[in-house]
C-alpha cells in the first residue's frame, strides 16, 4: 500500500554551562570545526542512548544492547540447575543454532558474540524456555561432542527458526531507532529516526578546571592534597536537530497505528527533555532548552545547521542564546522563501520567549508542542 512521505523535524537551542557530556579518548569534551571554528561536539549515538532509554522506561519495554547474550543464558541455566558443561554448550547453541552459518563467537569469553546484538530484555527467559523445551537433545549432542576425537565444532541442535525468532523480535524503540544484524540480515529494521550531532552555535574551546582531593587521615608531616588533575569542561550554546520519518515508522509498525499518535508524542518529549549524561556528578548540567521548534513537510527533511556555519556573536550585554534565536528565526524565513509552504504541513514552537510568526504557532509548553507534533505529523489534510 502506498504511503505517503511525512517527516517531523525538530530544531532546538539548549545552553549547557560547564559540562563534559560526551568525552573524547582523552577523557575531554569533544569538539569538531565547523565554520572554521573549533565548536563543542555531542555525538549523536551519545545523545540517542538517553532518549531511546527514556521511551523504553515509559513504555515499560526495555531493549538490552549487547555482546554477552549466550553467557547470560549460560549464567541462567546454571542458576536452573544445570551443570555447567552443559549450560556452557547450550548457550553456545544459541548462537551456533540462530543461522546456517552461526554467529561469530569468542570461545575464550564464554561464547561472547562478535557483534552486539540489540534485543528485548526478556529474550535471556524466552532462550531459557527453549533450551529447556530441548534439554535432551543438547545432553546427547554434549554427550557425542565429547566423545568425539576430532573436538569439531559441534552442528546446530536448537531449532533454528525458533532461536532467530528471538533474536529478531521487535520492540517498539527498536522499530523506532532501528536495529542492524550483519549475521542475521532478517532482524535488520532500518530506523525511522534520523539524529545529527548536536554543535555549540558559536565557538567553544574547551576550558581547564585543576582540582584536588583532600586527604581526610593525612599523617603527621603530610603536605598537599591526596590527588591533584586537571579535568576540562565545555560550556555553550547547542543546536540540536532530529527528523523522524513518520511514513518508516508506520512501515516497522507493520500498519498498526494504535498507538501511533501517543509514540511521536513521546518520541518528541524525550527528545526535548533528554540530556547525556557525561560526568554529571561533578557537573549536573541538567539545563532545558530555550527553544523549539518543528516543522511538519510531506517531502523532505530540511536541517537548520547551515544557519550556524558563521559561528554566532555574543549580545552587547553577553549570552548567545537569544542571538541564537533569532538567527534560527531568520534561517527559517529564508528556508520557507526557498522551498516555499506549499508541502509544509504545520509549523510551531515553544520557547523563553515568544518569537516572530516565521517559527510558526507559539505553544506555551513543551508538552503543547509535542501533542501538536504528533497531531499534525498524522493529519490527511493537503499541505499549505
Amino acid at each position: 500500500m502506498h504511503m505517503p512521505a511525512r517527516f517531523l523535524d525538530l530544531h532546538i537551542l539548549q545552553p549547557v554551562p560547564a559540562a563534559n557530556l560526551n568525552r573524547d579518548g582523552d577523557n575531554e569534551p569533544k569538539t569538531i570545526q565547523f565554520g572554521n571554528k573549533i565548536r563543542g561536539f555531542i555525538s549523536s549515538q551519545s545523545w540517542k542512548r538517553e532518549l531511546r532509554l527514556g521511551v523504553e522506561r515509559d513504555l515499560d519495554e526495555p531493549a538490552a544492547r549487547t555482546r554477552r547474550l549466550p553467557p547470560e543464558v549460560a549464567e541462567a541455566l546454571r542458576q536452573a540447575g544445570w551443570p555447567e558443561d552443559l549450560a556452557a554448550f547450550a548457550a553456545l547453541q544459541i548462537a551456533r543454532s540462530a543461522t546456517k552459518e552461526g554467529l561469530k563467537t569468542n570461545s575464550r569469553e564464554g561464547h561472547r558474540t562478535q557483534a552486539i546484538l540489540l534485543l528485548p530484555h526478556d529474550v535471556t527467559g524466552e532462550l531459557l524456555a527453549l533450551c529447556e523445551d530441548n534439554r535432551t537433545q543438547l545432553e546427547e549432542a554434549l554427550a557425542e561432542h565429547t566423545a568425539s576425537e576430532k573436538k569439531k565444532a559441534p552442528p546446530a541442535v536448537l531449532p533454528t527458526k525458533a532461536v532467530a525468532a528471538q533474536l529478531t523480535r521487535r520492540t517498539t524503540s527498536i522499530k523506532l531507532f532501528g536495529r542492524m544484524l550483519a549475521e542475521l540480515p532478517s532482524g535488520h529494521v532500518e530506523a525511522a529516526v534520523q539524529m545529527a550531532p548536536a554543535f555549540t552555535v558559536h565557538e567553544s574551546d574547551p576550558q581547564p578546571d585543576y582540582f584536588t582531593t583532600v586527604e581526610d587521615w593525612p599523617q603527621p608531616g603530610d603536605k598537599g592534597s591526596a590527588h591533584l588533575q586537571t579535568a576540562f569542561l565545555t560550556t555553550g550554546t547547542f543546536y540540536r536537530y532530529a527528523t523522524l520519518n513518520v511514513t518508516d515508522l508506520t512501515r516497522n509498525l507493520r500498519g498498526n497505528t494504535d498507538g501511533l499518535k501517543e509514540l511521536i508524542e513521546l518520541f518528541t518529549w524525550h527528545f526535548i527533555m533528554s540530556l547525556p549524561q557525561g560526568k554529571k556528578t561533578s557537573t549536573a548540567p541538567h539545563t532545558l532548552p530555550d527553544l523549539v521548534h518543528y516543522a511538519v513537510r510531506d517531502s523532505r527533511p530540511i536541517s537548520y545547521s547551515a544557519a550556524f556555519e558563521q559561528p554566532v556573536k555574543a549580545a552587547p550585554s553577553g549570552g548567545y542564546t537569544a542571538p541564537a534565536r533569532q538567527v534560527l528565526a531568520d534561517y527559517a524565513t529564508t528556508i520557507n522563501r526557498l522551498v516555499g509552504t506549499r508541502r509544509r504541513i504545520a509549523h510551531g514552537h515553544a520557547a523563553s520567549t515568544a518569537l516572530a510568526p516565521q517559527l510558526g504557532t507559539h505553544h506555551n509548553s513543551f508538552e503543547d508542542l509535542a501533542e501538536a507534533c504528533a497531531t499534525a505529523a498524522l493529519t490527511l489534510q493537503d499541505p499549505q
